[in-house]
C-alpha cells in the first residue's frame, strides 16, 4: 500500500541532543527523508510519562530539539516536522484503541518493568506510564505508517502496534456486507485483472503461497479504477480477514549506534558522559583531553592496549585506517602519548560539529521561522491524521452524520 512508504519516528524532548542522538538516529533520518514520506515529531506527551512532576523545561527543549534537527540536515520541505501535542488526533486514537487493548499486552512490554527499575526515584505507578506504548501505537497508526525505524530494543513496541492494528481490524473491519463489497470492487478491476486476483487469492489462502500474496498486493497497488476504501477492503479480503483500516507497520531496523560516551559506556545523559551537539568547541576539546585512557599507561613510557581505552572507540568512528594503524602501533610501543592519541579525535569531532553549530546558530536567531516550520508541519500531519480518524470513527460506529 502507499502508506507502506511512510516512515514515522519521534524523539522525547528531554534536554540537549548529543553525538549519540546524531549517530544513532538523526543521520538515519536525513537519509530516510529522501527515500520515503517521513513524519518526524517531538514527543512532548511522551515526556510527561516520566517527567510529569516537573514540566518546566519541556517547551524550551522542544524548540531546541527542532533547531538541532534542522541543523543536522532534516529538511522541512522533505519531511513533516511537528510537535505531538499539536496534533490532538493522536490522543483521540489512543483513547479509542485503549477501549479494546487488553491490559496484559501493556504489562508485558519489556520496557515497562525495565524503566521502573531504572527510574526508581520517580513515581511511575501511573496510567500514563503504563499506557505509553499504546500512545506510541497511536502515533504510528494515525499516519498508517508502514515503516518505523527502531533499534532492536524497540522492536517489541512495533510488534505491540501490529497486534493492536490486527485486533482493531478484526473487530471493526468486517462490515455486514463485506463480501458483497469486495466482489464489487474486484469487478471494477476489469475481467483480466479480476480473474488473476481471484487466482492469486486462492493460491495464497489454499496453498499458503506467499509469492502469490505479494503479486496480488502489487496488483492492487497498480489499480486505478478502485477507491482507497475498496483497495483496503481487498487487502483484507486477500488475506482472509476484513477490511484493513489500520495497516500493520514493519520495524525498520537501524544499525545500532556505536557512539561511545566519554567513559566508554554508551553515550547517555543519565551517565553524564555526553558531548552535546551545541557544546562550545573549547569545552568539547577539554572533555576529550580529560577522557580516561588505558589504566596500564600510568607514565608516558608505559605501553598500552587500545582495546582497553575508551578513546579507541572514538577512533573507530572518526579516524581513517591510516590513523588507526598509527594509534595501535604508537600506543603498544609507547612511542606516542595519550594526548597525542586524542588529538585526531578532537580535530574530527570539532570538524563534524562546526557546520552543525553554525546552522543551529542561524536558526536560534530566527524563532519565528522555527515556529512557522512546526506549525506548517503540524497542519500537514493533521490533514493525514484527520482522514485516518474519520475512518476509525466510521468503523466504530461513531460517525454521526
Amino acid at each position: 500500500m502507499e502508506s507502506h512508504q511512510r516512515v514515522l519516528s519521534g524523539m522525547r524532548p528531554t534536554g540537549a541532543l548529543h553525538l549519540g542522538h546524531y549517530h544513532g538516529v538523526l543521520r538515519n533520518w536525513v537519509k530516510l527523508q529522501h527515500e520515503f514520506e517521513c513524519f518526524f515529531f517531538v514527543a512532548d506527551w511522551h515526556a510527561l510519562t516520566t517527567d510529569y512532576a516537573d514540566t518546566s523545561g519541556i517547551e524550551a527543549s522542544v524548540w531546541d530539539m527542532v533547531i538541532d534537527w534542522l541543523a543536522v540536515g532534516v529538511d522541512p520541505s522533505s519531511a513533516k516536522i511537528f510537535v505531538q501535542s499539536q496534533v490532538p488526533e493522536h490522543a483521540e486514537l489512543h483513547l479509542l484503541l485503549s477501549m479494546a487493548t487488553p491490559l496484559g499486552w501493556l504489562e508485558r512490554v519489556p520496557s515497562y518493568k525495565d524503566q521502573q527499575e531504572k527510574l526508581r526515584d520517580r513515581d511511575l505507578a501511573t496510567y500514563g506510564f503504563l499506557g505509553y506504548p499504546l500512545l506510541q501505537s497511536a502515533d504510528i497508526l494515525i499516519y498508517k505508517a508502514g515503516k518505523v525505524p527502531v533499534g532492536e530494543d524497540q522492536v517489541a513496541h512495533v510488534e505491540l502496534t501490529r497486534e493492536v492494528a490486527r485486533r482493531f481490524n478484526h473487530l471493526y473491519g468486517r462490515e455486514s456486507d463485506f463480501e458483497q463489497k469486495a466482489d464489487a470492487a474486484i469487478k471494477k478491476m476489469g475481467k483480466k485483472n479480476s480473474k488473476l486476483f481471484n487466482k492469486l487469492r486462492n493460491q495464497y489462502q489454499e496453498q499458503g503461497d506467499h509469492e502469490a500474496l505479494a503479486v496480488a498486493q502489487a496488483l492492487l497497488e497498480s489499480q486505478q479504477n478502485i477507491t482507497l476504501s475498496d483497495r483496503e477492503r481487498l487487502y483484507g479480503y486477500l488475506e482472509g480477514g476484513g477490511r484493513i483500516i489500520l495497516p500493520e507497520p514493519q520495524a525498520l531496523l537501524t544499525k545500532a549506534s556505536k557512539m561511545p560516551g566519554l567513559d566508554g559506556q554508551k553515550m547517555s545523559k543519565s551517565y553524564g558522559n555526553t558531548i552535546s551537539l551545541r557544546d562550545d568547541l573549547s569545552a568539547i576539546e577539554t572533555k576529550l583531553r580529560t577522557m580516561p585512557t588505558d589504566p596500564a599507561r600510568v607514565r608516558r613510557t608505559d605501553p598500552g592496549d587500545p582495546a582497553k581505552c575508551p578513546v579507541w572507540q572514538f577512533h573507530e568512528i572518526y579516524s581513517s585506517d591510516e590513523t588507526r594503524k598509527w594509534v595501535v602501533e604508537g600506543c603498544r610501543s609507547a612511542s606516542i602519548g595519550c594526548i597525542d592519541c586524542k588529538q585526531p579525535v578532537i580535530d574530527a569531532v570539532c570538524e563534524e560539529l562546526k557546520p552543525i553549530q553554525a546552522r543551529a546558530q542561524e536558526y536560534v536567531g530566527q524563532p519565528d521561522l522555527i515556529r512557522d516550520i512546526v506549525h506548517r508541519g503540524s497542519e500537514a500531519a493533521r490533514d493525514v491524521a484527520r482522514d485516518t480518524l474519520d475512518e476509525v470513527r466510521r468503523a466504530m460506529g461513531l460517525s454521526y452524520k
